[in-house]
């Protein structure tokens, strides 16, 4: 252990010493002049667009931003971003030794570099964050993407969700600010920690929707209806198994399923056994810009979370603004935070269960009144300009103690 902690400590030093691709001479003198905030995260960077708009965010304020993740054996090349990035190897990839690895790394990147300012995400950052916060006395935001606690590949293992709840209660109190990404979650925290949560939710930057291409451009169907499940994870309880099965009481409705998860290679087989391979097609997860185009080419988009723990009961999931800003429909699921954005801008409907004949039974009377179906993507179009990540960013210059 002693050796592996030496060789990191000279790995961190060798690599304050090169200034390294993103650098030169100039930029180094004017980033002298700037505040720095390096803000962490522990998957690869190229999929969390929530971490990449609020480091956006920082860079417009005027903030020196580092972004500072892991690297994992199946990481695509990182795509080039306008502020430094940071993907540190690791000896290990899952479970307890991933986490208390990654930790250690990050702590020791933080703590031989300048900051101004450390931005953690979620709770598997927060303890290395809040040991630097200890040493160096800068400050530390945190920024909950749920409530970590209560998912649900915690909630069936009581002894590991011990052992999260001790580090949460031991590092949320040191946090000089805390965001999260609803006001069911912020609440939570809110009267657990006594402390203020701000709001600040994952809504999509405005998007030119000029260039997108047309179904013939995707290999997409012209002449059907097209029922999209988007998600960077489709995992257990997101209600992707009742899709499939619902397609088998449809005609002429093509259910288009883009993304990756725990259950793909279920729903694959599913589809095979069912037969259903001209009614259920399947994307891999691909890069958000590329999503957009098949996002604005369906007609309604699905998030059916179940009600089957807390984090999600009071989830609020991205796909749900995905779908409103490509001014499609939305069939949804009866989840509290869901209910009322839906009910506010009027772009759908609730599916009060979850059986495959009720969600059939709601896409049929969704498609059957063209005018009706219309008017819904009118108005998720018109709320998408109110409903942005521009208007979440005045929040974080409040935080950050930037004003307008």
């Amino acid at each position: 252990m002693r050796v592996l902690l030496s060789e990191i400590i000279n790995k961190e030093l060798n690599s304050m010493a090169d200034p390294g691709p993103y650098c030169n001479f100039e930029a180094m003198a004017q980033a002298k002049k700037q505040k720095r905030v390096i803000v962490s995260v522990s998957n690869d960077l190229n999929t969390d667009q929530r971490v990449h708009k609020v480091c956006l965010s920082l860079q417009k304020m005027g903030f020196d931003v580092w972004l500072v993740g892991r690297i994992r054996p199946d990481s695509k090349p990182m795509e080039s971003r306008p502020y430094h990035t940071k993907r540190m190897r690791m000896l290990f990839h899952v479970g307890a030794t991933f986490y208390a690895w990654f930790n250690l790394r990050l702590f020791f990147f933080l703590l031989f570099r300048k900051a101004d300012l450390l931005v953690s995400n979620d709770l598997d950052t927060l303890l290395a964050n809040c040991w630097v916060k200890k040493f160096k006395k800068v400050r530390l935001v945190y920024d909950s993407h749920e409530y970590f606690t209560e998912v649900p590949e915690l909630v069936t293992r009581p002894a590991v969700q011990r052992f999260w709840k001790r580090i949460e209660q031991k590092c949320i109190p040191k946090a000089d600010a805390m965001y999260t990404v609803n006001d069911s979650i912020a609440s939570m925290y809110s009267k657990e920690y006594q402390r203020e949560v701000k709001v600040v939710r994952n809504l999509p930057l405005k998007k030119n929707t000029a260039n997108l291409k047309p179904r013939t451009a995707l290999g997409l169907p012209e002449n059907r209806p097209i029922v999209l499940l988007q998600g960077a994870w489709i995992n257990v309880d997101r209600g992707g198994e009742e899709a499939v099965a619902a397609m088998q009481y449809l005609d002429n409705v093509l259910l288009l399923i883009i993304g990756g998860g725990d259950v793909i290679g279920r729903l694959k087989a599913e589809v095979k056994t069912k037969q259903l391979g001209d009614k259920v097609w399947f994307r891999n997860k691909m890069p958000y810009h590329e999503l957009a185009h098949y996002t604005a080419n369906a007609d309604i988009g699905l998030s059916l979370d179940k009600d089957t723990n807390i984090n999600y009961r009071f989830s609020l999931p991205n796909k749900l603004f995905d779908y409103m800003h490509a001014g499609i429909a939305i069939l949804a699921s009866d989840l509290i935070e869901v209910r009322k954005v839906l009910e506010r801008v009027q772009c759908g409907c609730i599916v009060e269960e979850h059986h495959p004949k009720a969600i059939a039974a709601a896409l049929r009377d969704m498609l059957s009144d063209p005018q009706r179906l219309d008017q819904w993507k009118n108005n998720a179009r018109t709320a998408a300009g109110k409903w942005s990540w521009e208007e979440e960013e005045k929040v974080l210059k409040q935080l950050y103690g930037i004003a307008d």
